[in-house]
């Protein structure tokens, strides 16, 4: 690693302070992306920023009908969490289907939103639910909160302090996982929500992304056949060692109908 200076603040307005006076400060949530980039010299921050010490970044709360998480809230803590199961049963299994318990236990839904890797889980659940990401200047829909591979709506000095989801009628969440990573080599989220039905799909592009044409037809009817006949287009998505672009075009119909089947119970 490089040399850098470490400071664990106490509160949101602190992590700011401190992040604003550093030259390239780096904010550090589980760490389970940034500290395997600092060991393989591939980043080299002038300042750490922890956010492991500010008590009001973390916690599940329930009200109505909106769930809102905290945004150092871990992975094990939302997957079992009674509450998040009882009122969006699919984001729980989400969160119990990242990585392994030590990943789940570290990692948070903050810092996972916030890294934007195109084959995390949660930026299928927040597209996908239609949740609302609030920081420490604003909220953001949403719909507009991922731009691009590893890029967000987040301006310099911002933070995810919470994100609210609004809980849906019915969702499931599949993916295809990579055996080793247990990342999303395709992820879809179906849900059956209060403003209409919602595809988002994660692991297939350079971004999460919605699929219309899969929406509509559920829209008409909500059943695994009504996708029957669309066709993926292999177009912009990603092609690696894992997968090609053809075969996420197919995983996506693969996984939407297995996801549609899942939130008929």
């Amino acid at each position: 690693m490089y040399a850098f200076d470490y400071h664990k603040p106490k509160s949101v307005a602190d992590a700011v302070a401190q992040l604003g006076k550093a030259s390239d400060g780096k904010l550090l949530a589980g760490g389970m992306t940034l500290l395997p980039t600092l060991k393989q010299r591939l980043a080299s921050p002038s300042d750490l920023v922890d956010l492991a010490g500010i008590a009001e970044l973390s916690g599940i709360t329930v009200s109505g009908t909106t769930v809102t998480i905290g945004a150092m809230t871990k992975h094990a803590a939302v997957a079992a969490s009674a509450e998040v199961k009882k009122a969006i049963p699919a984001l729980a299994s989400l969160a119990f289907g990242i990585g392994d318990p030590m990943v789940r236990n570290r990692g948070t839904m903050g810092g996972s939103v916030a890294n934007n890797d195109p084959a995390a889980d949660y930026p299928g659940a927040v597209l996908g639910l239609g949740a609302t990401v609030h920081t420490n200047k604003r909220t953001i829909a949403g719909n507009d909160f991922f731009k691009g591979m590893f890029e967000t709506a987040l301006e310099p000095n911002e933070l995810i302090v919470k994100i609210e989801y609004p809980a849906p009628k019915r969702a499931a969440y599949t993916k295809f996982r990579n055996p080793a990573s247990r990342y999303a080599i395709v992820g879809v989220m179906v849900a059956d929500t209060a403003s209409g039905i919602r595809v988002a799909v994660t692991g297939a592009g350079p971004v999460v992304f919605r699929q219309k044409e899969f929406e509509a037809a559920l829209s008409k009817s909500f059943t695994a056949s009504a996708l029957d006949g669309i066709k993926v287009s292999a177009s912009g998505l990603n092609s690696d060692i894992h997968a090609s672009a053809e075969y996420r075009a197919h995983l996506i119909g693969v996984m939407a109908r297995r996801a549609v089947t899942a939130a008929l119970g």
